[in-house]
């Protein structure tokens, strides 16, 4: 089973020897027992993010692992479990990527980012989501996407948005768990993990938003981008043998 807790500002999940799958900022495979997510502080600047990560984890008392930032207070996080599955989830708006669909006809500008490149700002949902079965790599990477979906279907129903200018996932299944081939949403450890996405989403934006509102639309937010920039549409050629 993987458990969570959190101090000084750092939550971590952990369990048995686990398979990681990071889309951080440190992203990638990895091999360890535990994920970490960290809470920056309010004008956070800094540039190297894995040296950052490591001073927070240590000053905690805490090893290493994958690790992904955010703007919310580790006190919003909230958990979800269904069978062989755990999230953990911190939710926070204020800075969204919406994402229009009924656009007018013809060329438009960009929109400038309202927070670009820079380290997190005070929003960012960030998944931590684990299984106890054994998965193997194309697997693993189908669950992240899967998770990052029900994030995003999850924050559509909740919000109006799909995501944040910053959200990231990290996805893990235990390396002597029973093996599972496929984690699509069809199979038992997928359908475990929307409903824990799910529920953990909804459970940290409830918290998050308890005595606040949140933003009505993109313009309404302090930072956030909205895609209104078209895209050329081809077919792909075919080309004979």
């Amino acid at each position: 089973m993987y458990r969570s807790d959190h101090r000084a500002g750092v939550c971590r999940l952990h369990g048995p020897a686990t398979r990681w799958l990071s889309a951080g900022f440190d992203g990638g495979y990895t091999e360890g027992e535990v994920a970490y997510n960290v809470t920056v502080p309010e004008g956070f600047d800094r540039t190297d993010l894995a040296t950052y990560a490591r001073e927070r984890r240590r000053e905690a008392e805490f090893g290493d692992g994958p690790t992904l930032l955010t703007g919310v207070e580790q006190q919003h996080a909230r958990g979800a479990r269904l069978d062989s599955v755990t999230a953990i989830a911190t939710a926070g708006v204020s800075n969204p990527a919406g994402l229009p669909m009924d656009l007018d006809d013809g060329p438009t500008e960009p929109t400038e980012p309202k927070s670009g490149d820079r380290p997190p700002k005070p929003g960012t949902v960030n998944v931590l989501l684990a299984t106890t079965r054994r998965l193997p790599d194309g697997a693993l990477a189908s669950l992240l996407a899967l998770v990052a979906e029900t994030k995003a279907a999850t924050l559509l129903h909740e919000t109006g948005v799909p995501g944040t200018t910053s959200d990231a996932v990290i996805v893990g299944s235990a390396r002597d768990g029973e093996r599972a081939q496929f984690a699509g949403s069809a199979t038992a450890v997928g359908r475990a993990a929307r409903a824990c996405v799910r529920e953990a989403v909804r459970g940290s934006l409830a918290s998050r938003y308890a005595d606040r509102s949140l933003p009505e639309s993109v313009a309404d937010a302090a930072y956030g981008v909205e895609t209104t920039v078209r895209a050329d549409v081809f077919e792909p050629s075919d080309t004979p043998k």
